[in-house]
């Protein structure tokens, strides 16, 4: 929860729009100001100060006591010009918080924490457990030091500037060891740890095994990433209670999945009591790795607890980034966030280029030219199967006459697959024309290098028959240049020579140029591979220079069009 305190008229009504914007996630405490501020620093994660930084500092000094566990605090000025992550920039989430309240108040966000101004990614926010010297291993990175990385397993980490060795270390690990002076251990949640129990097992019983069994192999307990059971245990109290306490989820599974996991050790007892022959371990097993510690059963008599270990691998992850159509303003923050979060960016040479200086230090880039699509989607996906963090970029939508395609076509599902929209040429071209798009309507490539003529003639044809707004990426190129005059003649066969035929080059980019002509008016010679041609449908006009396309053909016939559902 957010708590939201404000002291004077101005500050009531910015909070009262991040209250509005946010119900579920913020709450306003009124009253005098120190009252609400203690009042909010004691009953929630995050803060918001609606008041100057001064004065919220000397609110906030009695109360500070870790920076581990206190509040994350952001203070808006009167104008609401700024908005300052004060405390907690990382371990508190203010300085993402910051950003957030900047982007709905429209007011700048200030971040002085030495990593992000820097464009470092900071060890505290890499999502994992860290123990160590912290602060001295960040400091050693913002001073271009060499910093050591250990891996002794993979992980889909964000990009660091490490080097091979260096008097400082990051080791990533899920043995139980202690960190060095000058160390610092990361703790991926690699550990599933399989737990059967009988009907009413203590929570101290299966709990106590679960830390005895881990400590006896040598593994930390924070990177256990679940405790995994049999669907007949889901609402066990000794399971339930022993998930709550080191901070992971219970993962259930069918009795037939679980027999359906060859273990080392079967037994019949189970298999009487919930139909399978194996519960820890197989439950263990279920989502792949390396059995790290077969089937134990706890010490009490009887023994009501069993569990079993298992390391699993970290699983590699490509990120499929559309890019937009190439002005900045028109590239998500989403796609910006992926771009951040690869520690391997793999992309066209050119596309490289363009976002360049939005990626962190220690990104690995591997970029290449023109016409090795189908390498740059293998390599990416190869290097996702490795283990990391991969972004494949391409320009417009990269599932649009992009790199999503031949990617997706290699991937299988040993690699975590995320797609980043982005905004396509055909739509920023449209948005340039006016409203081109504005009924049903498609997008035919005309390029014959992967797709034989005769398809995409008939495609073209279909189109014309139909009466769709047409959009012809790959329109003309020196080696193609008697395509784009045969689709052109095809439509023509439909619509006539007035209809409107919208021309964009570099849409969204400084060099951009659009005008609108006809069917008849274009010259082929006029277009090339940067452009993307819009003909229009028999209801398309020009209106005031622009392209409109009605949403439906009342329009044609003189008649008003009616509202529709915007869908």
């Amino acid at each position: 929860m957010i708590g939201l305190i404000s002291a004077t008229a101005a500050g009531a009504a910015a909070r009262d729009r991040l209250a509005a914007a946010w119900p579920d996630r913020t709450r306003v405490y009124e009253g005098p100001v120190g009252e609400a501020v203690r009042s909010a620093f004691a009953e929630c994660e995050q803060l918001v100060c609606f008041l100057a930084t001064g004065a919220t500092v000397r609110l906030l000094a009695p109360l500070l006591a870790d920076k581990a566990a206190d509040p994350g605090v952001v203070c808006v000025d009167e104008g609401g010009r700024f908005a300052v992550s004060l405390i907690g920039g990382h371990g508190g989430g203010a300085n993402e918080l910051a950003r957030e309240v900047g982007e709905l108040l429209g007011a700048e966000p200030v971040v002085t924490t030495a990593t992000d101004a820097v464009g470092l990614t900071g060890l505290d926010t890499l999502g994992l457990p860290c123990e160590g010297a912290v602060a001295a291993v960040s400091r050693a990175l913002l001073d271009g030091e060499p910093v050591a990385f250990a891996a002794e397993l993979t992980w889909p980490l964000p990009p660091l500037p490490v080097s091979p060795q260096g008097s400082y270390t990051i080791r990533l690990t899920d043995r139980d060891v202690e960190p060095g002076p000058r160390e610092v251990l990361l703790r991926p949640p690699s550990l599933a740890v399989g737990v059967g129990a009988s009907k009413g097992a203590p929570v101290d019983e299966v709990l106590g095994l679960i830390e005895e069994t881990l400590r006896g192999a040598g593994l930390s307990p924070r990177s256990v990433a679940e405790l995994a059971t049999v669907d007949a245990k889901s609402e066990e109290p000794g399971i339930l209670g022993a998930a709550g306490r080191l901070g992971v989820p219970v993962v259930t599974y069918s009795a037939e999945e679980l027999a359906a996991v060859e273990v080392p050790n079967p037994s019949a007892a189970p298999l009487a009591a919930v139909g399978t022959p194996s519960v820890a371990e197989a439950a263990a097993l279920l989502g792949g790795g390396e059995l790290l510690v077969p089937k134990r059963k706890s010490d009490a008599s009887p023994a009501m607890a069993t569990c079993a270990v298992v390391r699993r691998p970290g699983r590699g992850r490509l990120a499929v980034v559309g890019l937009g159509p190439g002005a900045r303003d028109l590239l998500t923050p989403r796609a910006t966030a992926e771009l951040r979060r690869a520690s391997v960016l793999v992309g066209l040479d050119q596309y490289v280029d363009q976002i360049r200086d939005l990626l962190r230090p220690g990104t690995r880039v591997l970029e290449s030219g023109l016409g090795a699509e189908e390498e740059r989607a293998r390599t990416a996906v190869e290097e996702a199967r490795r283990g990391h963090a991969v972004a494949l970029i391409g320009s417009g939508d990269a599932g649009v006459y992009a790199m999503a395609s031949p990617a997706l076509a290699e991937a299988s599902d040993d690699i975590e697959v995320i797609g980043v929209p982005g905004v396509t040429a055909a739509l920023a071209a449209a948005a340039i024309l006016g409203a081109p798009l504005g009924h049903d309507h498609v997008s035919i490539s005309l390029s014959d290098l992967h797709t034989p003529w005769e398809v995409i003639e008939r495609r073209v044809r279909a189109a014309a028959e139909a009466d769709l707004v047409v959009t012809f990426y790959n329109p003309r190129s020196r080696g193609r240049d008697w395509q784009l005059p045969k689709a052109l003649g095809i439509l023509a066969e439909h619509r006539a020579p007035t209809t409107p035929v919208g021309v964009v080059r570099n849409a969204s980019r400084p060099d951009g140029t659009s005008r609108v002509t006809t069917l008849a008016g274009l010259d082929p010679a006029s277009v090339d591979m940067m452009t993307v041609v819009t003909v229009g449908n028999t209801a398309t006009r020009t209106v005031a220079g622009r392209m409109v396309t009605p949403r439906g053909y009342r329009w044609q016939n003189g008649r008003s069009e009616q509202p529709q559902e915007t869908r």
